[in-house]
């Protein structure tokens, strides 16, 4: 099936050299985020939170200091929550030389062209939001559906992330109108890709190279939808 051709071929991709260090270098940033996040807090509850109070018996307690060290059991679910987000917004910025790498590779005649920068970001900030949409709607749907949440949310996060990073790719090669045009023909393998992105998006620790992942995904996906349709896309976007 093409959507497991797709994820095979990414997920081999991501053990080459190439891009490798790029998932090395989104994890690190990541997590040097998150502990940099964690530092904030440490501050600004002992700057903030400066004081004490007093108990019978026991005399003054001073405040910031237990509260500050306290706050270090939030690590973890600041990791939770906020690890996929934080992942995907680091490798929006390397999704562009995933591509090219995969490209390069795997499709050296039929090599895009990437989008500028202002794009790129539009792009990085789109895919945040799908992720962020993945991590809300969890959270507030679950309590609510019972066994048939997980259905509800993989399906419908597997259509968002699927689109984004679907355009993502094909953008690449054709303008917005085409690029449209050709996921809305092929939504059914699209959207199963990106429910299996959504299931990696909700695995702590592997959700740091879901992005990574999707990037080159999609854009096999894009090329063996090509090859299989037949259709000749110009190189660059036109």
């Amino acid at each position: 099936m093409t959507v497991f051709r797709a994820l095979a071929l990414a997920w081999s991709d991501l053990l080459r050299p190439r891009i490798f260090s790029l998932a090395l270098m989104g994890i690190g940033l990541t997590v040097l985020l998150l502990v940099a996040l964690q530092a904030g807090v440490f501050w600004l509850i002992r700057i903030f939170a400066a004081g004490s109070f007093t108990l019978p018996w026991i005399g003054a307690i001073e405040t910031a200091a237990p509260l500050s060290w306290a706050s270090l059991a939030l690590l973890p679910v600041m990791g939770f929550f906020l690890m996929a987000p934080v992942a995907a917004g680091f490798a929006g910025l390397f999704t562009d030389r995933v591509a090219d790498a995969v490209e390069d590779m795997h499709y050296p005649r039929a090599k895009g062209r990437a989008p500028d920068f202002l794009d790129g970001l539009l792009e990085s900030l789109a895919v945040v939001a799908a992720v962020l949409g993945v991590t809300i709607l969890s959270l507030i749907l679950t309590p609510f559906l019972g066994p048939f949440a997980p259905l509800l949310f993989y399906g419908a996060n597997g259509w968002l992330l699927g689109r984004e990073f679907f355009q993502m790719a094909a953008r690449r090669h054709l303008d917005d109108t085409r690029a449209t045009d050709l996921r809305r023909r092929h939504i059914l393998p699209i959207t199963l890709a990106g429910a299996a992105i959504a299931v990696l998006l909700t695995v702590p620790l592997v959700n740091m190279i879901g992005p990574l992942l999707a990037a080159a995904g999609f854009t096999h996906l894009f090329h063996l939808i090509r090859g299989r349709t037949g259709q000749s896309f110009p190189t660059g976007r036109g």
